[in-house]
């Protein structure tokens, strides 16, 4: 069985690939030739992820999974979130993000954090 898994992430595919019995096989966005970017515009983790998911089974009609990740800083109100990875800007760039986020937290003792993940399967 193949299923596709949403992402660019090498890492993460090779990980949940792992994870999963043999008679699954799990290809990444560059294993089917995706090269299309799906904009995360949903205003919640599991929205992204149905996003993703449903954008690439539409037009592939293969069982997709996706994912979508965000950290959550209970100082920032739950910020970036969602939008952790376009935090800094609309540009994906996890060094502007990290900056930005130390900067927001300046002054702040209690930097507890955590990261929310939501799952979608087609």
């Amino acid at each position: 069985m193949e299923l596709v898994f949403v992402t660019g992430n090498e890492g993460k595919r090779r990980e949940v690939q792992g994870r999963l019995p043999d008679w699954v096989d799990v290809l990444s966005l560059k294993d089917i030739g995706w090269q299309e970017d799906i904009e995360e515009t949903e205003p919640t983790m599991a929205g992204n992820a149905i996003l993703k998911a449903r954008t690439v089974h539409q037009v592939t009609g293969r069982a997709c999974f996706a994912d979508d990740t965000g950290l959550c800083v209970d100082a920032l109100s739950g910020a970036p979130g969602v939008y952790s990875a376009r935090y800094a800007g609309p540009q994906v760039d996890a060094e502007r993000n990290m900056e930005k986020l130390l900067s927001d937290l300046a002054g702040i003792e209690d930097r507890s954090a955590h990261f929310e993940t939501s799952i979608a399967l087609i």
